[in-house]
């Protein structure tokens, strides 16, 4: 696989399951949800984007997508019945794809649709399958897990994709837990981890500390927290 000469990635994290990921030529509000969240440090109307991505339809993952992408006239990254959603509250510019397709990007850049096992749906609707995102930034190449189980196959997007870092959930009830994650992110084999989706609430505590990958370097993020890559 062609990959661009680095740049400048960085990953400036939401809480929850939300970053923003950007280099000189895009920023990239994934799974922006800060009205409600807890952990955000930021409101909506400072989020500053030309895209949004969603992984899913629920409520703790599309946040404030509509209000970030209006107010920056952004685009939408998202599945077929999202952007079919949104289009009707008033996002004009969208990007619809789905499981293993690819969207380019300004700059060189990419967004990959990728298999999760979850639920999605929006407002009492269904909102497609979920997925989790693969978003190639700045040279680097991201993998947002999405709302998921562990399945066999994230080994197979590690060896198509080889992404430079993953952000896994961990929070157990709701996608699973960190012993199970541990085992994700083996599969996947990425250097960097990041442990996402857990500690909002107190269905989701968890102990991070048992999220322990065999490899990979654990980084742990708070909310407003920004790493180079």
């Amino acid at each position: 696989m062609l990959r661009r000469v680095n740049v400048t990635c960085t990953l400036t994290y939401f809480g929850h399951s939300g970053f923003q990921i950007s280099d000189e030529h895009v920023s990239i509000a994934v799974d922006p949800f800060l009205t409600g969240n807890p952990s955000a440090t930021i409101k909506p109307s400072e989020v500053k984007c030309s895209h949004v991505a969603l992984t899913h339809g629920h409520e703790d993952h599309v946040g404030d997508t509509l209000e970030i992408a209006k107010a920056n006239d952004a685009v939408l990254i998202a599945n077929y019945e999202l952007v079919t959603h949104f289009a009707g509250q008033g996002i004009e510019k969208s990007e619809p794809g789905n499981h293993g397709g690819r969207i380019k990007i300004d700059g060189g850049n990419w967004v990959a649709f990728t298999q999760a096992f979850h639920s999605s749906s929006y407002e009492g609707q269904y909102m497609g399958m979920p997925a989790g995102l693969v978003l190639h930034v700045g040279g680097r190449t991201i993998y947002h897990c999405g709302d998921t189980d562990l399945f066999s196959d994230m080994a197979l997007i590690g060896e198509t994709y080889k992404p430079d870092i993953a952000l896994i959930p961990i929070g157990d009830r709701f996608t699973m837990g960190p012993e199970l994650a541990s085992r994700a992110a083996d599969l996947i084999g990425a250097p960097r981890v990041v442990p996402i989706h857990y500690n909002t609430w107190p269905p989701i505590e968890v102990d991070v500390s048992k999220f322990r990958p065999s490899t990979a370097s654990v980084e742990i993020m708070s909310a407003g927290d920004c790493i180079t890559l």
